[in-house]
């Protein structure tokens, strides 16, 4: 049994990992902006003594990022999964956006890292030490072929590159990390012509947290294992 951190968990992507991570008996820590709204993360919380807890968390918030960071000092995380994430466009190269590129950089990408170095010291009580950072193909510089959505596609650039570094500062500790693509999935943000389920997603990047060694920390990988250029 392994403990996770799971942010972004009360809707899409993060619900569904919360919902098969502790049907199978893991014990999750679910975190989310604001759990009162959360309607079915409160469902699964009553009815499973496997979602340990439901904090309350803005990642672009320097005190609420604190209060989880007080909240685990006295616990351990094996893996933390930076789920929780923003999708704007940006405008176009005649009008861009600035709020909206911003506003993507502060949660993909910052909000992120404010995250990982809040969860370090439960992550280094943990036996589990992976790090598993939610990205997007829309952020490889190599697989850009359409354009556009400046805003998503430059956070989730920038997340990759931070991963990188992160895998190498992190390796003589025997941490893994790693960011994934989970594929164009049914959700609100991915929207209903998505070719893939939540279910299905989940499921397939589970196979490739639980399987994940040092061979693949610092790599960019999709749900069904393919690898994907930076």
């Amino acid at each position: 049994m392994m403990k996770y951190l799971i942010t972004g968990a009360n809707r899409g992507l993060g619900l569904e990992f919360t919902r098969q991570l502790i049907a199978r008996g893991d014990q999750v820590i679910a975190a989310c902006r604001n759990p009162d709204k959360a309607d079915e993360l409160t469902q699964l919380a009553d009815s499973s003594e496997h979602l340990e807890a439901v904090h309350a968390l803005d990642i672009t918030d320097p005190d609420s990022v604190a209060a989880l960071a007080k909240s685990l000092e006295n616990d351990n995380v094996d893996v933390l999964i930076n789920n929780a994430g923003r999708l704007s466009r940006g405008g176009s190269p005649n009008d861009f956006d600035f709020d909206e590129i911003q506003g993507d950089f502060a949660i993909n990408a910052i909000g992120t890292l404010r995250v990982i170095e809040a969860a370090m010291p439960a992550l280094r009580r943990g036996k589990g030490k992976k790090i598993v950072n939610i990205s997007s193909k829309m952020g490889s510089i190599g697989d850009n072929s359409g354009g556009g959505s400046y805003a998503y596609r430059m956070s989730k650039a920038a997340l990759n590159i931070a991963t990188r570094s992160l895998a190498i500062d992190l390796r003589p500790e025997g941490f893994i990390a790693f960011v994934v693509h989970p594929g164009w999935v049914q959700t609100d943000m991915g929207g209903p012509n998505g070719l893939i389920t939540p279910e299905t997603s989940i499921s397939n990047l589970i196979e490739r947290i639980d399987k994940a060694d040092m061979n693949d920390s610092g790599q960019f990988i999709e749900w069904n294992g393919n690898r994907i250029p930076w």
